[in-house]
């Protein structure tokens, strides 16, 4: 039986492209899907959200704006399929009001979770403590061993 697909957020990416506390589980985790051709997915909200934590990485002297510029290219090339289904807007709506989670941002990689019963791997602790009583789906990458 195939593995369910795996729903990663900007913060695992930037694990995986830059140096971070948690890049070597990352890392691990990230060899461990390609070993295994899990489908790795996304919602296009991605893209973006790599776009701007890179460049706050460069913008606080964390990264030179040529490293960060380097990150962002292997990023954009990680083998994740972005995808933009049009409900997942407003499935992220609801979920964002049920989760009482002031922005959406979040909410559209639960919903893309959800609809795809795939796993949802993030490293913010803050959300998975909100919702991992009501989202079982969601794995904190610093759980991962």
């Amino acid at each position: 039986m195939p593995r369910s697909p795996a729903c990663v957020d900007a913060n695992i990416v930037v694990g995986l492209v830059t140096t971070e506390a948690q890049s070597e589980r990352a890392l691990t985790l990230w060899a461990e899907w390609m070993s295994d051709n899990t489908r790795v997915i996304a919602p296009t909200l991605l893209r973006y959200e790599v776009t701007s934590a890179l460049r706050r990485k460069a913008l606080q002297g964390l990264l030179s704006i040529q490293d960060a510029r380097r990150a962002l290219e292997e990023a954009l090339s990680l083998d994740i399929e972005l995808l933009d289904l049009p409900s997942v807007s407003l499935h992220a709506f609801d979920l964002a009001e049920r989760f009482n989670r002031p922005a959406a941002y979040d909410a559209h990689y639960l919903a893309l979770t959800e609809m795809l019963g795939a796993e949802f791997w993030t490293a913010d602790e803050r959300l998975h403590n909100a919702v991992r009583e009501h989202f079982p789906r969601i794995r904190l990458l610093g759980d991962y061993q």
